[in-house]
This record gives structure tokens, C-alpha cells and sequence, in this order.
């Protein structure tokens, strides 16, 4: 006689087999998302003290913890796309962009980094407001000129953003991140323009009073 009993608990014991795998390659993937996240915020702030160093290292540890987490999560791209991975790269290509912005260096591209296309540009964005609290550094110390090089590298990011018109679900929500983008960069060049003027201001008063 068939047995259906049995039929039913070896379809269920397959998909609780499947379900523990899946959890557990979740919580690997999940744990190392979170360090890496982690790892690259603390890489930001080593980078505006600028210890480039150890925002290297901090850089490193994440794209190591990335790795661990794609590995997990490689036989499982219902768990992967979830978006805590999409996060943790977002945050990681922020801080990799930012250093190279900061430091001077080559900007690292997407494939270098080992991140999706979506976080990669996600990142470089929100990278703009980093560059904008470097600047604001660069112009309470008086370096104007170097404030210019990072205003000019926002606008050309920002530039670069608006190309981008595909749907939300392609650039994981870019047109977001490039309207902030956008308000940053008003707000910064209106900053810059001010603190500009004043200076100009205050030199040919200085000028002025020393012909008295």
C-alpha cells in the first residue's frame, strides 16, 4: 500500500535541510556584513584624521569579511540579494572612494573592489558628503585651493551620477542617492562662494587700513 506518510515527511525533511543550510550560510554572510560595514565606518573616520594607514588596514579587514560572506552566501542568491550585502559593499566602496578622493589616489573601480555595480556608485555618492566635511576642513584652515579640487571632484561625480537612467531596481536606488548628492553640492559650493567673498573682503580692508 503507498505510503503518503512517508512521501510527505521526505518532501519536508529535504526542505528543512535546505532551510538549516540556508540559515546558517545567512548568519555567516549576515555576521560578516555587519563587521565589514563596520570596519569601512571606522575607515572613513581614520581617513579625516588622516591616518591613511590604518583606514587601509580597516579596508582590508572589510573586503576580507566580504569575501567571507560572498562564500557563504554563493548557493544562496535569494539570501545574498537581500540588501544587508548591498549595504556592507555600499559602505565599503564609500570608504575605498573616499580614501583614493582624500589621499589623492586612483579611484578604484567596482570589479577592483570585488562589489556590485549598484553599491559601487551608491557608495561613490555618498562619498560626496565625506569630501564635503573634507572641505569644510580644508577652508576653516585657509587652503581654498585645495578646497576647489574637492568641489570640483563632487561636481564631476554628481555629473557622472545623473547619466545613469535606468530603473531603481538596475541602480539600487541611485537617482536618491544623486538627488542628496545634488544638495550637497549646492550647499557646499554656496559655502565655498561665501567663505570666498569674506576672505577677498577682509584682505583689501586689511589692504585698505595699511595705506591709512
Amino acid at each position: 500500500m503507498y505510503d503518503r506518510n512517508k512521501e510527505l515527511e521526505a518532501v519536508v525533511e529535504n526542505i528543512r535541510t535546505d532551510f538549516e543550510a540556508k540559515h546558517a550560510a545567512r548568519e555567516v554572510g549576515l555576521a560578516s556584513c555587519r563587521q565589514a560595514l563596520r570596519h569601512s565606518a571606522n575607515a572613513i573616520r581614520a581617513v579625516h584624521r588622516d591616518d591613511f594607514p590604518a583606514a587601509e588596514d580597516l579596508l582590508r579587514q572589510a573586503s576580507e569579511l566580504l569575501e567571507r560572506a560572498h562564500a557563504a552566501l554563493a548557493d544562496h542568491p535569494d539570501i545574498y540579494f537581500a540588501g544587508f550585502v548591498h549595504d556592507a559593499q555600499k559602505e565599503y566602496a564609500e570608504g575605498c572612494t573616499t580614501l583614493a578622493l582624500i589621499a589623492g589616489r586612483p579611484l578604484p573601480g567596482p570589479k577592483e573592489l570585488g562589489v556590485q555595480n549598484g553599491a559601487y556608485l551608491n557608495g561613490l555618492g555618498e562619498a560626496v558628503g565625506e569630501l564635503r566635511r573634507h572641505l569644510l576642513d580644508a577652508l576653516r584652515s585657509g587652503d581654498v585651493t585645495h578646497c576647489e579640487v574637492c568641489l570640483g571632484n563632487m561636481d564631476d561625480i554628481y555629473s557622472m551620477l545623473v547619466t545613469f537612467d535606468y530603473p531603481e531596481a538596475i541602480t539600487s536606488g541611485l537617482r536618491r542617492t544623486a538627488d542628496a548628492v545634488r544638495g550637497i553640492l549646492e550647499r557646499t559650493r554656496g559655502d565655498l562662494t561665501l567663505s570666498v567673498r569674506q576672505r577677498d573682503l577682509e584682505r583689501k580692508l586689511d589692504e585698505f587700513e595699511s595705506r591709512l
